[in-house]
């Protein structure tokens, strides 16, 4: 399937954010990383081999955790950027001390992108409702999984802020943020990627705030407004008091002693990536790789 930029991104604000975010992950970030990594007790399998795609922003504290729980298994740090890549580094040596004193040592852990069909596990926490481009994200990981490896992933569902989208509808101000896709969308793009079995639910945590200026440093922390249609230029002062009082304003809730409320729609995603099933016509051309995962199966099945 062909690549579609998502709509409601613009290029050159995609880009800036990718210069500018702190190579740091945000409290929600972690928070999520840690409710996935909850989920892999249900998980069967043990990578001999697993990718961990962004780990900088997307909870780099849950690493250690996600090394231990697999001891044996080499792993890739993919990460997009030469500061990322630096304290990735930094990562990896904090993580080689510590399990190296608990497991007297471990396999070995590359800064790079894994080769095609070498891991069992990709791990991939809020990388893609930031994504210029989500299905080439996801063509990627299905590229560098193994046959019956799994995919783990979360994102921004589109509830995120429903508190600030209305207050800015009500003021008649442009979107607070791009639009975030519904679960349901990203399960039907894991399928037209080749993933199987895809898994997808979702939870709303809810956050709340004493004042204004802490909720704004949480977002600043988060992301960007993305969206072609946000405020074209930028704000001084003046905006800055209005906007903390429309957020004193509209956001207090009564329930919560007054404090601002603030809602994030969180989708946690798995899916499988199956033996390849080609299409055969009179003339067809057939990856040496899908060959070999053909051939192995034929071998199983005799």
């Amino acid at each position: 399937m062909p690549s579609q930029r998502p709509p409601t991104i613009a290029p050159s604000a995609s880009e800036h954010w990718q210069r500018i975010a702190p190579a740091a992950s945000p409290w929600l970030h972690v928070e999520v990383a840690r409710r996935m990594a909850e989920r892999l007790q249900w998980i069967r399998l043990q990578p001999s081999a697993w990718a961990h795609w962004g780990a900088v922003r997307g909870g780099s504290q849950i690493h250690a955790q996600l090394v231990k729980h697999y001891p044996k298994a080499d792993c890739f740090l993919v990460e997009a950027g030469e500061k990322y890549t630096q304290e990735a580094i930094k990562l990896i040596a904090k993580t080689k001390w510590q399990l190296t004193r608990l497991l007297g040592g471990r396999p070995t852990t590359q800064l790079r992108t894994p080769p095609d069909a070498s891991v069992n596990m990709v791990w991939a926490n809020m990388q893609l409702h930031n994504a210029l481009d989500p299905q080439e994200l996801l063509a990627q990981w299905h590229q560098a999984l193994a046959v019956d490896g799994f995919l783990m992933f979360s994102c921004l569902g589109p509830d995120t802020l429903r508190e600030l989208r209305g207050m800015y509808e009500l003021l008649g101000w442009p979107v607070p943020s791009h639009q975030f896709t519904d679960m349901h969308d990203w399960g039907d793009m894991l399928v037209q990627a080749g993933f199987a079995e895809p898994v997808m639910d979702m939870e709303r945590i809810v956050l709340t705030y004493e004042t204004p200026q802490k909720l704004l440093q949480d977002l600043r922390e988060l992301g960007r407004n993305l969206h072609p249609e946000r405020f074209p230029a930028l704000r001084g002062k003046v905006w800055k008091a209005k906007l903390e009082a429309a957020l004193t304003e509209y956001l207090a809730d009564p329930q919560e002693g007054g404090r601002l409320k603030l809602t994030f729609e969180v989708i946690y995603g798995h899916a499988m990536k199956p033996k390849p099933r080609i299409k055969l016509s009179e003339q067809s051309a057939v990856s040496l790789q899908d060959m070999r995962a053909m051939l192995q199966g034929s071998r199983g099945r005799s």
